[in-house]
Formats: C-alpha cells, structure tokens, sequence
C-alpha cells in the first residue's frame, strides 16, 4: 500500500484506493495532498486563537479554502504545486503562531504535530506524509466521522472560493472550517461530540451555498428559462468546464470580436442560463456531456480547453497541449493560467491566440435542452406548480441532485428518469443530469419534467424550492412534502449537500450507485437510524418504494 484514498465514491472495490487513484491521482500526489490537509489543520490550531480580521486572517482564510479546494476529487494533479502549497502553508502557519506570542497568548497547550512540524525539503515532505494520511487514525468510527468532516468541509471550500472570486465573504464560514479541522486532531472528543460538528458543518453547508447564490445571482443576474444550443459553429472554439462563473465571465470578455466562439462543458452548462452571459453572441451553448466522457469530447472540440475547476480527467497526448487550468485546478505538463493580480482580470490571451489556430469543434450532436430552473425562477411560477399538485396532475418531485461518473451503475439513473410515472417531476442540480436531461420526457401542463436549477453549487434552490412548498402548503415537517431525494454522489461537494439536507431536516434520502466507503458501519447506522439515509436497489422496487406502493 503505497497511498490510501477514499474520498470519492469511485474507491476501488468501494473500499479505497491504496497504489493509484481511479480518478488517475498518483500516489506521491495523493501523500502530498495528505501533508497538505495535515499542514492546515496545523494552521486552523493556531487561527481559531487569532480574533481580528485583518490582512493576516485574510490570507489564512484564502490558504484554507484553496488548499482544502485543490485537494477535492479530480481537482488538481500537479505535484510541485503541492509541494509549493506546503511550504507555503508552513509559513503562513509560523506567521499566525508569531503574531499570537506578540499579542501574548499562552500557545503552549497546542501540542498536535501538525502545528509544530516543519520540514523544507521534497523527500521530508514525503517521508512525513507516510505517517499522517487517514489511516494514522486507528479507530474506525473516529476516523470515519474525522473523514465525514473534512471532505464536508471541502465541499464547503469549493463553494466558499466562487463566492469569494465574485468579491463575496463570511468569516463565520471559514470559522467554523477552522474550528472543524481543529476538532480532527483532538483525541479527547466523545463519538457524540464529533457527530456534533458534523451536523453543524450542515448548517454552515446551507449558509456557504447562500453566499454563493447571493454571488452569483446578485452579479449576474437570477437564471432564467433557456434553450441550449448543443450543436456547433463554424468558428474555431474554446471550451471552458468546471465551476468558476469568474472564469466565465473574463473569458467571454476577452474572446469578444476575436472571431473565437465560447462553448461550456459539463458543470458549466448552467452559465447559459444567466442573463449577463447571455449578450455574448459568440456564447454558443453547450459542447458535451459529463466530466468523465472528457476523453473523447475534448478529441472532436478541437480547440483549447480552460478547467477552471475540478472534474479533471487525465487527458490523452493527442490533446493535452489543448488543456489549459487555472484556479484551484491543476495537472502535471499542461499550462495553468495565473490567479487574478490586484484585482484585474486573469490574461486569457494564450488560449484565445491558441484557438485562433485551431479547426472549429467537430459536431457530436444538435439540438437543444432547457434549463434555468433556479428558485427565483420556480417561485415565479409556483401558483402553477401548486395547482398542478392539488389537482393531481403533479403526484410527486424527485430531487435527483448530485454527479455522474463513469460507473456502469448509475445507468440506474437514467432507467429510473425513464420508468417514473408520467405525473412526477425530477428536480436536479449538478451534473447528474447529463444522465436524464436528453431524455424526451415531456411535460406537465407546461411545466417540463426536468427542471434543472443548474451546478451542483446551486442545490441550495431545491432546498428553497422544498421550503417554500412546505409553507405555501401549510406544512409543519418538510418530509410531509411529496418530494422524494433519490440523490447520486461522486465527491465531496455531495457530501456538504447532504449534511446540509441533514441539517434543514430532510429525511430518508437515498444515495447511489453505493454508499460511501469512508461510513463505517457504525457511524452508517447512525445515519441510517436517526436520518433514515439508505442505498439504491433495482429500478422497479425503489419507484413502488417512493410511490407509497408497496
């Protein structure tokens, strides 16, 4: 065993990864990004002591949430970046710790290693990570829920470093990301107090996906309704996926007159559903499916391909010149495009240069899908929704949130997108959709059966969505709704999704294709008795199961 990973639901042999990630993480890289949550929860002992909000908070805050970001499943595979992250982290960690013996605090009770370790070289780093990774902890409950927490609190990350790219903060955020890191190193905690945390990391799950969709929303405007174009130009392209609407934004910006058409990918296919994107008319819609077909759809884009996030696959020679990263995002060889400087716009002029020499993107398919169902734009049109369900029309929502990935289980998706009832309607967010959102599953007296409120970042509007049926009906308990989470996951922003439905007190949800591996039994039972959180079965049984049927 050279490396130890379970992270994602793709662990091998939904046990965990143990000489190479699925995902195509190395193990050097894997032990690397060990040492770096280990050198941030060193960070947090020390930061939850400093009170002021200043230039030194500001820093730490942005050093934890880019580093617990950069670590998340198929986010970045660079090792010298990590290498460089760790040292960095390391000073930043002395800066804090100086700053509190000048204010003199007594820092002598914080004795854990990972605020007192300091190494410099890259064979230190490695031979430290052997002795700090998931495993260190020999519990498996306590390790089981410390892994809940952290991989909560990376989702959190993801989301907190959009909205902050959009000039949006919350320091009760990056608090309590601290103080959850903190808590994984203190041996003295009871299994309650650790289940504790977790369920508060939800509730700060709901607030930080708040904040982004106050960000989003209050910059670009609240989605609206769209038909995607899903077929191709004649001008050359650039292809931008992941998450990031900064990204977005600055890009189509730059590209503008410059003869380069702009497509989304994957996570980025709800950009089309802002107004403020949508005045581009080099903006030409989508280009794709999911992250992990990536292999075959970067090949016919022909043209250059910004990840501003994660859902990297680990690209082919044929296009690997074609990848550009920027952000959190990174892979070993192919170009990254520097953070933003004193406040100006990223230079995206070598990928705009580079796709001015490109063939413009082969057709994969034509067409459009509708989406923009966010909850502003829902709850324009609930008289209509709540007509449709007091008059039967509407028997039932699914919230069906959540990834896709490569397993040939989750055809179970689209089997169970296909066989519901004809007066159910799926709400979705995340990419999960690419599963069920070409399906040709009509309507409901104009109300499609789809609705896609957009990333995996904007699940918070189902729960508005779920909140706000449950007061126009008059209901005392959300689980009282006719909604049911049929929910599949891949990494860790599903499990912030989840513990925030946990929190809002949405009950037996069910995940798929399998359960996480980093459960263990006992902490699974925990969930399953208290929450009622259950695995998928066949198509057939799960549908008469939600129907009330059997």
């Amino acid at each position: 065993m050279s490396m130890f990973c379970y992270q994602c639901q793709e662990a091998a042999g939904c046990k965990g990864c143990t000489n190479r990630g699925v995902c195509g993480k190395t193990d050097d890289v894997a032990n690397l990004q060990d040492l770096l949550i280990y050198t941030i929860k060193g960070i947090s002992l020390y930061a939850i002591n400093y009170e002021h909000i200043d230039d030194i908070t500001e820093r730490v805050n942005k050093f934890i949430i880019d580093g617990l970001f950069s670590t998340i499943t198929n986010a970045n595979f660079d090792k010298v970046i990590f290498v460089e992250k760790i040292k960095k982290g390391l000073a930043i960690r002395e800066e804090v710790k100086e700053a509190l013996l000048k204010e003199g605090k007594n820092i002598e009770n914080i004795k854990h290693d990972s605020a007192l370790w300091m190494e410099s070289t890259l064979e230190e780093f490695e031979e430290k990570a052997k002795s700090v990774g998931i495993l260190s902890t020999e519990n498996e409950d306590v390790r089981s829920l410390r892994e809940l927490l952290i991989y909560g609190v990376k989702g959190m990350a993801a989301y907190a470093e959009h909205a902050y790219n959009l000039g949006y903060t919350n320091n009760e955020i990056v608090t309590f990301m601290k103080k959850a890191l903190a808590s994984t190193t203190d041996d003295t905690l009871t299994v309650d107090e650790m289940v504790g945390i977790v369920l508060e990391c939800g509730k700060y799950g709901v607030d930080v996906m708040a904040l982004l969709d106050k960000a989003n929303t209050e910059t670009y405007g609240n989605p609206e309704i769209t038909k995607v174009n899903i077929g191709v130009g004649s001008n050359p392209g650039i292809l931008i996926s992941g998450h990031d609407l900064k990204d977005m934004e600055e890009l189509l910006k730059q590209t503008e007159g410059t003869g380069v058409d702009v497509y989304t990918h994957s996570e980025m296919l709800p950009a089309n559903y802002y107004p403020a994107f949508k005045k581009y008319e080099h903006f030409v819609g989508n280009y794709g499916n999911a992250w992990w077909k990536q292999n075959e759809e970067f090949e016919s884009f022909n043209g250059p391909i910004l990840m501003t996030t994660n859902c990297i696959v680990p690209p082919k020679e044929s296009y690997k010149d074609r990848i550009y990263t920027t952000g959190s995002a990174g892979f070993e060889g192919v170009k990254h495009i520097s953070d933003r400087v004193d406040g100006k716009a990223k230079n995206f002029s070598e990928i705009i240069e580079h796709a001015k020499k490109c063939k413009s993107p082969v057709e994969i398919e034509k067409g459009e899908i509708v989406g923009g169902f966010a909850h502003n734009q829902v709850l324009a049109l609930a008289d209509k929704v709540v007509d449709a369900v007091k008059s039967g029309a509407i028997k039932r929502f699914f919230v069906m949130a959540g990834c896709d990935g490569r397993m040939k289980s989750r055809n179970y998706y689209t089997d169970f997108a296909k066989a519901l009832p004809k007066d159910t309607v799926i709400l979705t967010a995340g990419c999960a959709k690419y599963k069920y959102n070409k399906l040709d599953l009509g309507d409901i007296g104009g109300i499609p059966r789809v609705l896609d409120a957009g990333q995996c970042n904007d699940s918070y509007s189902l729960a508005v969505i779920a909140l706000k049926l449950k007061e126009v009906f008059g209901l005392n308990d959300i689980n009282e709704l006719p909604i049911s989470y049929n929910i599949a996951w891949y990494e860790q922003k599903a499990v912030i999704v989840l513990l925030a439905l946990l929190h809002l007190g949405v009950k037996n949800i069910h995940l798929g294709p399998t359960l996480p591996a980093f459960l263990s039994p006992n902490v699974a039972k925990v969930l399953v008795d208290n929450f009622g959180i259950a695995g998928i079965g066949s198509v057939e049984d799960d549908i008469k199961l939600f129907m009330g049927e059997e």
